[in-house]
């Protein structure tokens, strides 16, 4: 008879001291071997729910991140990866394809797909990084393989990540998915220049713009003047992603808007992690509420209020001047 079964692996992690992590198998167990559906737990909370036979991963799986959110679904065979799958990012893009013998996003039908579920690029990645792809539309899914028609014409795309001094190797060339829902033209916010508009009536949480620029320090950016610090935002403790002169200038640099992004204390969208296939990570710019066509899409800076010292507030004179307008606003 087939009994339900728990079983434990304990593993060790050191990081500054010894703390200790257990890993859960569940399922049913036949002659010492797990059997059928069993679902594996990781120490960082990802899940696995898997078929096994003999004790190993043969068949359909899906796994989901710590928060409950798929982050592969496919086929694995004897405990690997197999044929076509899936892996989901948190951001809404994913990857597709029939992976190696290794169980990589290696070969030459390899696919990353945005997060409208329909723009792609198609083409040859190793290990999920894209190397030669064309723009591509994802036109079906049939029992979890994907159809893609390549766009007539399309040119070659291929993962291009940023240095403190090489923006893009191809500065000139628009990303597809960005250009069908925004575009720059005049603020409608006095003395800002220019702006970034929505080219489509979008619902809350879309994608729209992406935020790519040369990756400096942040000990950079607190050493220089703030003159210099109009198009920076932060991507983690150690990166800044900088839009410097000239990139600030389409004729320049369009390959990603984001940095046309307007500030607003009541704004239409945010700043988000994303990890683009061309960019590497980045942050994107997500609508928090729905917005209609034509419609400037601004985001909150973010600057610090509070005073650090004699230099005052960690913001250039123009937000110090619109924080206090908008304060004296809301009290009235």
């Amino acid at each position: 008879n087939q009994v339900p079964h728990w079983f434990c692996l304990t593993g060790f992690f050191h990081c500054c001291f010894l703390s200790l992590f257990t890993s859960t198998l569940e399922g049913y167990y036949v002659d010492d071997a797990l059997q059928g559906q069993g679902i594996y737990t990781y120490e960082d909370g990802v899940v696995l729910h898997g078929t096994y036979v003999d004790g190993e991963l043969n068949g359909p799986a899906q796994e989901y991140d710590s928060d409950g959110r798929l982050i592969f679904k496919g086929q694995y065979k004897d405990n690997i990866r197999h044929g076509v799958c899936w892996i989901y990012y948190p951001d809404g893009g994913s990857l597709v394809g029939e992976v190696n013998e290794e169980g990589e996003m290696t070969g030459e039908k390899i696919a990353y797909v945005y997060p409208d579920g329909k723009t792609a690029y198609s083409g040859r990645f190793i290990d999920g990084e894209m190397i030669e792809a064309k723009l591509a539309t994802l036109t079906s899914v049939e029992d979890g393989k994907p159809q893609f028609e390549v766009v007539p014409g399309s040119p070659v795309y291929s993962f291009d990540k940023s240095t403190s001094s090489c923006i893009s190797t191809n500065a000139l060339l628009p990303d597809p998915y960005e250009s069908e829902r925004v575009y720059v033209d005049v603020s409608l916010i006095s003395s800002a220049g220019e702006g970034l508009f929505s080219k489509i009536a979008a619902e809350a949480s879309t994608v729209m713009s992406f935020y790519n620029g040369v990756r400096i320090t942040h000990q950079e950016v607190d050493s220089r003047d703030w003159a210099l610090n109009g198009n920076t935002i932060s991507l983690d403790d150690e990166t800044v992603i900088d839009v410097p002169e000239p990139y600030n200038h389409a004729a320049k640099y369009c390959a990603s808007l984001g940095h046309k992004a307007n500030h607003s204390f009541t704004p239409n969208c945010i700043y988000d992690p994303f990890v683009h296939p061309r960019f590497g990570p980045i942050k994107c710019i997500r609508t928090i509420r729905a917005v209609e066509k034509d419609e400037e899409l601004t985001v909150a800076y973010g600057y610090d209020h509070n005073p650090v010292g004699q230099n005052g507030p960690e913001a250039p004179e123009w937000y110090q001047l619109e924080l206090k307008a908008f304060q004296a606003a809301q009290q009235k």
